[in-house]
């Protein structure tokens, strides 16, 4: 399993997915569930997946249209074939997908742990409802790794 800490730390809550990803190294989660922080490196992203992950868990800021701070799982859809041009440097979900898909890769299962920004404007630090939410969204990965049954984990 891994698990993706996604987002631009220069544009305030869209670092939500990196302080998640930081949250969550210092966890101890089975030797099978890789915890890394991806930043906006989508190409990075991309080429790992390559490796075969069962279940990819995607942590990441994402409007919904909820409150800000709020925390959403969602199952991704999977992305057989690229639908069009890719930017190597987007960290959009879909496009990170499109781009594994072009490379001949699958990411397996996908889940989106995504919270709701409140301002992703030049500046850095998450807001103070997106903060609250981060120990949320680490609980939630914890969750899913548990009914995921990655392997080597004792419930």
């Amino acid at each position: 399993m891994l698990v993706a800490g996604v987002g631009n730390i220069f544009l305030g809550d869209d670092g939500f997915g990196v302080e998640v990803a930081h949250r969550l190294s210092t966890v101890d989660l089975p030797t099978s569930v890789h915890v890394r922080d991806y930043g906006v490196s989508g190409m990075h992203l991309a080429f790992d997946l390559l490796a075969g992950y069962d279940t990819t868990i995607l942590v990441d800021a994402t409007s919904r249209g909820g409150a800000p701070g709020t925390v959403y799982v969602v199952e991704l859809d999977p992305v057989s074939e690229p639908t069009g041009a890719i930017d190597a440097h987007g960290m959009q979900p879909e496009l990170v997908m499109q781009l594994l898909a072009m490379l001949g890769g699958s990411a397996g299962r996908v889940l989106l742990v995504g919270c709701e920004p409140a301002s992703v404007t030049d500046h850095i630090g998450l807001s103070p409802p997106v903060a609250a939410a981060v120990d949320t969204a680490v609980r939630k990965v914890i969750e899913l790794v548990e009914v995921c049954d990655v392997p080597g984990h004792s419930r």
